[in-house]
């Protein structure tokens, strides 16, 4: 007999010895109610749950919860596809685990100009298609490859078209912030809805009015509720909470997340520049003596933001320093910033595939799995994502 795997997010699948993931008679899905962390040892090695049910490390007694649902896939959902890009196939590979699903298969190459080449290997004729890709760094080889395979479903005769970018490149581009500067966030956006997408499931956007881009309905999932179950499992006593948004801009994103933690205080990093080619002045405003902070932003890129912020938090007396954020894009030396001690945990989740060589001791990695599989599922059966018990994922 087949012995039962567990996968990062929760998930506890019986394998089928003929049909390893699902089999077409008797599908069923596993839906567990948190997500569970990727951690990582001294030597930034993942820790990965054992196919036997223990662990290679201890994790909170939540994370290892038992209290899981079985839900019946009706064979109606045959015509459900779920194909993954190369930019993050382990994610997709997890979605569709959580479904009770298999990828479907697709062929992508390159050719020696640089040229992408994208075949269907399975049909799709009259199928809803979600297409995993996000455009993460190379962003314009992901998002031309995107693009292929939207055409590529769309000749196929698909039915319906989703592509789910869990991290949506170029959304910083969102405004004119100068003269002659483009909205490359439109122009991507518009790009993607001439290749023939019926619909966009998103994961924390950049910022909100990117959605107004889009003029085919677009799904903006939040990945701040597996972020809040993780913190939820550190034992930190609320009143010494504080959370810190590291800069101006992204005060509201910090103030809903404070809401939900037990409604910690909020404490902001005004950074002004006094001139060109003059040093930045960062002032903070609120207390954090003694407490713990928790940073939080939707993506840390070069961590230079963050990183200063977490100085000027030490200079303030914070005890400890949480980093949190979706998004991880690591660009150098982002690393280097982040693993000099500044920082007691870096958590981010695995909306961008991390590179073995970005991996340090401080770091936790949270999956969004389950979120954006729950979210396929019920566009997919054209439920809302907003009524009890599913209001906690943050479907917009």
């Amino acid at each position: 007999m087949m012995a039962s795997l567990a996968f990062p997010g929760g998930l506890v699948a019986q394998p089928n010895p003929r049909f390893p993931f699902s089999s077409p008679t008797n599908r069923f899905l596993i839906r567990c109610n948190v997500a569970e962390p990727l951690k990582f040892k001294d030597n930034g090695k993942p820790v990965m749950p054992l196919a036997n049910g223990e662990q290679t490390a201890s994790f909170p007694s939540f994370l290892t919860s038992t209290h899981i649902e079985r839900i019946p896939v009706q064979k109606s959902d045959t015509r459900l596809k779920i194909f993954s890009g190369t930019a993050n196939p382990l994610l997709a590979q997890e979605i569709a685990c959580y479904m009770g699903l298999e990828l479907g298969k697709i062929k992508i190459k390159r050719f020696a100009d640089g040229e992408i080449y994208v075949q269907l290997q399975d049909s799709v004729r009259g199928c809803d298609v979600y297409l995993v890709q996000p455009t993460c760094p190379p962003a314009n080889e992901n998002l031309m490859e995107l693009l292929i395979m939207i055409d590529a479903c769309r000749r196929a005769s698909a039915k319906a078209i989703t592509a789910v970018i869990p991290y949506f490149g170029y959304a910083r581009a969102d405004r004119k912030s100068q003269g002659r500067e483009s909205i490359a966030a439109k122009l991507v956006a518009n790009l993607i809805t001439e290749a023939g997408a019926d619909r966009v499931l998103a994961c924390d956007l950049h910022s909100g009015q990117s959605m107004g881009y889009f003029d085919i309905p677009i799904d903006h999932v939040h990945g701040q509720p597996v972020i809040l179950d993780y913190l939820a499992s550190k034992i930190i006593c609320s009143d010494d909470l504080v959370v810190v948004s590291p800069d101006v801009g992204g005060v509201a994103r910090a103030r809903a997340f404070a809401k939900k933690l037990s409604d910690a205080p909020l404490a902001i990093v005004d950074k002004r520049r006094q001139g060109h080619n003059v040093a930045e002045v960062l002032n903070l405003i609120g207390d954090v003596k003694g407490k713990v902070a928790v940073m939080v932003d939707d993506m840390i890129d070069t961590a230079g933001t963050i990183a200063k912020g977490a100085a000027l938090l030490h200079q303030e007396g914070a005890r400890e320093v949480y980093a949190c954020c979706t998004h991880a894009v690591f660009s150098p030396p982002a690393i280097e910033r982040l693993s000099n001690g500044l920082f007691q945990e870096v958590i981010i989740t695995n909306t961008i595939p991390l590179a073995e060589q970005n991996y340090f001791p401080q770091l936790t990695v949270l999956s969004v799995a389950n979120l954006l599989g729950e979210t396929v599922w019920r566009v997919h059966h054209d439920c809302s994502g907003s009524f009890e018990p599913y209001s906690s994922l943050g479907i917009d």
